[in-house]
């Protein structure tokens, strides 16, 4: 992850509601992320009572737990915690892959935000420089779902505005653009 985070925007989190997925797995560095995302969410003004916290076993087990939150659609946020910390064999490659596009899947099939706070590093001491150091991820984590939770409440907003103006125009047949009588004769009106 790179250091170069965005700066975090000034977000009225009150009425926001967050579903956090917190692995047990290196327990440790992994509350310290829910900690301090808890803490984001709370300076932004979001209720205790507004953030359902689930705990599943290790990261793989993150991505299930965040669609089965996502599909309850009471929530503007999903959020993934975890940490992968590289072993002797390749497989913390494998947790850290499929995680990622598991939880991606997860945003685009249930329109759900769903920030990807499974950290993945070499050895615990970048795990402690990403937790408890200067990165600070979970924070990190709390403001980008604070900010996404907001960039959906406006898209979701814009859309049902669409909705409705298309609504109105099919119950009002007067507002289709209809060809006039000429235009319709054409036979390049037939063409797609």
């Amino acid at each position: 992850m790179s250091e170069d985070l965005p700066s975090a925007a000034l977000i009225d989190g009150a009425g926001l509601r967050f579903g956090i997925v917190a692995a047990r797995f290196n327990q440790r560095f992994v509350d310290d992320m829910l900690a301090q995302c808890l803490a984001a969410l709370d300076r932004a003004g979001v209720a205790a009572e507004d953030v359902e916290t689930v705990r599943v076993p290790g990261s793989q087990e993150v991505p299930y737990a965040s669609m089965m939150l996502a599909k309850t659609f009471e929530f503007d946020c999903v959020i993934g915690l975890g940490m992968v910390i590289a072993g002797g064999t390749s497989h913390h490659e494998i947790i850290a892959e499929c995680t990622s596009d598991a939880l991606q899947r997860v945003a685009l099939d249930t329109e759900i935000p769903i920030i990807n706070g499974i950290v993945t590093v070499n050895n615990v001491e970048q795990a402690e420089e990403r937790v408890t150091g200067a990165m600070n991820r979970g924070k990190a984590f709390g403001e980008s779902a604070l900010q996404m939770a907001e960039v959906k409440r406006r898209l979701v907003a814009r859309l049902d505005e669409l909705d409705a103006q298309r609504a109105a125009a099919a119950a009002d047949p007067s507002a289709w653009d209809t060809p006039s009588d000429e235009e319709s004769s054409s036979d390049d009106n037939w063409k797609l």
